[in-house]
């Protein structure tokens, strides 16, 4: 069992200031409802994360003063609520009492952008034969599928809790036959092995001789059935060596972090310089593999650079507009390795310690909260 503290509580009163969930923020912003989200926090903390549609205002410095004029200059429509924002809910607070003493139906956003890292949102994609369900980790851009075809489903790369995933199956009358993930993911902590046990199955999980617990394994060009379609399996190492992408049916490729709509995967994490080389290399030739496919095939990837704004929109590209868009697809071996080994980004926040327990299936006593800290990266 993973443990969590996300608050999933209405709204409450906090020594007489009003906090507001993320559960209700994020049910409110799924649902279209009007609501002025203000992040209060430095600027330097908003550009590397934030809340799709939220307005920034600089007054960090003076609401740790108190300043009772921090909102003075400031105006919005009253008839909208407000949700104040920061990095752990405590800032916010000032912020939120002050707005209210200013005649604002005006929130704290409980636990601030910490327990943010948990909240989602889903776009549906529906195919002939099959639907997609594209579950979105707004703060930390990771995306997971939930595959239907009949009333069988596939789930890939469940990042979320499980309850997430189970409450569709359940509500969908739905038989979970496989529940896998394209690679030993670093950046989040995999459900995968939870979900498939909980519905009575091993997890499903590409070939490596890394994990500590039994899993059903998955090869290079093998074929999963589900309901009136095929799942094709394809060995796309680089990223890491044992990553996996699946072709949908022939119309649509989850690549995982192989290969994003706008970019490709890193091959630096748990590798010294050498294997960095190495895996470099081989993501080079797996995306050689994959854009020889059909161009009209859609991708799905595994991830998002940018916060997901609740747009009920997939986030997709076709084969063919990702080579047309992106350069670094166009460059020799060489080149491709060298543009992408100068531009590797700061590794994940305890992604070691992540790997880690992937790798060991044994989540008693995690706290996702601390361990899953920071945006994509």
């Amino acid at each position: 069992m993973i443990r969590t503290t996300q608050s999933f509580v209405e709204n409450t009163d906090t020594m007489g200031q009003r906090e507001i969930s993320t559960k209700t923020l994020r049910d409110w912003l799924d649902s279209g409802k009007k609501v002025n989200v203000l992040d209060v926090r430095p600027l330097n903390e908003r550009e590397e994360w934030k809340i799709p549609g939220s307005i920034h205002v600089d007054v960090y410095s003076e609401l740790k003063k108190n300043n009772p004029k921090t909102f003075k200059s400031m105006e919005w429509d009253k008839s909208i609520p407000v949700v104040t924002v920061c990095a752990g809910g405590k800032t916010s607070l000032i912020a939120a009492k002050m707005l209210q003493n200013s005649g604002y139906e005006a929130y704290s956003l409980q636990g601030g952008m910490r327990t943010w890292r948990l909240s989602w949102n889903t776009a549906d994609n529906a195919f002939d034969g099959f639907k997609i369900i594209q579950f979105r980790r707004t703060g930390k851009g990771c995306l997971s599928y939930l595959i239907i075809s009949l009333d069988e489903a596939l789930v890939i790369d469940a990042s979320l809790p499980v309850e997430v995933y189970q409450d569709h199956l359940d509500q969908n009358r739905l038989n979970l036959k496989y529940a896998t993930d394209t690679h030993i993911h670093a950046d989040h902590l995999s459900r995968t092995k939870e979900l498939a046990e909980k519905n009575g199955n091993k997890p499903s999980i590409p070939a490596n001789d890394k994990l500590k617990y039994p899993f059903n394994s998955i090869a290079d060009g093998d074929i999963i059935s589900l309901g009136k379609i095929k799942v094709r399996a394809i060995g796309t190492p680089g990223h890491t060596f044992e990553s996996t992408s699946y072709l949908i049916d022939n119309k649509v490729l989850l690549t995982g972090d192989t290969l994003f709509t706008n970019g490709v995967g890193r091959p630096d994490l748990k590798a010294d310089r050498e294997e960095a080389d190495k895996k470099a290399i081989m993501l080079y030739y797996s995306i050689r593999k994959l854009i020889r496919l059909d161009g009209s095939i859609i991708v799905m990837p595994g991830h998002t650079s940018q916060p997901v704004a609740f747009d009920h929109q997939p986030i997709q590209s076709s084969l063919k507009d990702i080579m047309q868009d992106l350069p670094l697809l166009k460059k020799d071996e060489q080149e491709f390795i060298q543009y992408l080994l100068k531009r590797i980004p700061d590794p994940p926040e305890n992604y070691l310690k992540i790997v880690e327990k992937n790798i060991s299936g044994d989540f008693k006593d995690i706290n996702t909260l601390d361990l899953e800290v920071g945006a994509n990266r």
